[in-house]
């Protein structure tokens, strides 16, 4: 890949992440270049908002002849807008150019439509995380699966009273509600909800994912995961239905807070993707543990996961793991 164009594909990225984190729709960028001018850019801003194409082309007035830099191949399917890759055949755009191709079965093929239409076309992939939730869930047909905790180091999520608050100091908590953010869905058991009263909300940042109870027990009206509409209660056991269930929504990330029964349900089906674990300098000796049991009966049955990144926030550590394949 020359230069010219690994600039302008790094623009498109860059652009693309202007988007919301949340949205059932990909973040994409695209740049429109004429010559060394560039003469329009956009970004898709969400789910019903014009396409990061169409941003652009509408910036740029008239652009026959350009070259576009796109973050995510072309769409070629109509929805809530219309296909991309028409939108740029019909500008007069001379050449396209992509850094990811579309996993979506549904919106694919827009860069076989661009050839058809005589324009060049060209693939040039560059590593990212952009749309690595989006893309999971749509090769995988359910949600990226985080599971977050905090303990202390001898696993502990609770003393032996039930107290919890707080284990891990200001900074992990505000870093808990940063990462969030980035969720479609929060995931909690009926036990956490009863026992704790959480708001299950972001704080201080962008984002209001939607506020998912897993189990059958009641939960008081005046508890506050149900302050407003955006709550469901799913009464299932079963990570698989919970999953399923918001697929159907259209959530591409959940954000899984336990308790440690539901933790277990979900790492004993395999449905743990990342695991970010707050880990605070401290001691319980008893207490809740973190996760439930795993049905783990020796050694040779371990869950392992590969270490992705270790930091200190503020007093404590923050080690995530990726799941294996993931």
């Amino acid at each position: 890949m020359d230069q010219v164009t690994a600039h302008y594909l790094h623009r498109a990225i860059d652009l693309a992440r202007r988007g919301p984190l949340a949205d059932p729709n990909p973040q994409v960028g695209c740049v429109l270049v004429r010559g060394d001018q560039v003469i329009g850019e956009g970004w898709h801003e969400g789910a019903g908002s014009p396409h990061a194409e169409v941003a652009a082309l509408r910036a740029a007035g008239d652009a026959r002849d350009a070259t576009a830099y796109v973050s995510l191949e072309p769409c070629n399917h109509t929805g809530r807008t219309g296909p991309c890759a028409q939108a740029l055949n019909d500008a007069g755009v001379a050449k396209v150019v992509y850094a990811q191709a579309d996993p979506n079965a549904t919106a694919a093929g827009g860069a076989a439509r661009l050839r058809a239409a005589g324009i060049e076309v060209e693939h040039q992939p560059i590593e990212t995380d952009l749309n690595r939730y989006w893309t999971y869930a749509v090769t995988h047909r359910r949600p990226f699966v985080t599971w977050k905790f905090a303990a202390t180091l001898d696993g502990r999520s609770a003393a032996a009273d039930g107290s919890s608050q707080w284990i891990t100091g200001p900074a992990a908590r505000a870093d808990v509600q940063a990462r969030r953010a980035t969720a479609g869905a929060i995931i909690a058991g009926t036990g956490t909800v009863l026992a704790d009263d959480p708001r299950l909300t972001v704080r201080g940042h962008d984002g209001n994912p939607l506020r998912v109870i897993v189990g059958h027990r009641e939960i008081p009206p005046a508890a506050r995961v149900k302050a407003d509409e955006n709550y469901l209660q799913i009464p299932t056991h079963d990570p698989l239905v919970v999953l399923h269930a918001l697929q159907d929504r259209e959530i591409r990330h959940a954000w899984l807070e336990g308790g440690p029964q539901v933790a277990a349900a979900f790492l004993r089906g395999g449905l743990v993707d990342e695991v970010v674990a707050y880990l605070a300098p401290a001691l319980l000796g008893k207490g809740a543990s973190a996760v439930g049991d795993l049905g783990i009966g020796n050694i040779a049955e371990i869950q392992r996961f590969e270490l992705h990144e270790v930091d200190r926030v503020g007093g404590d550590v923050r080690i995530i793991l990726s799941g294996k394949g993931v």
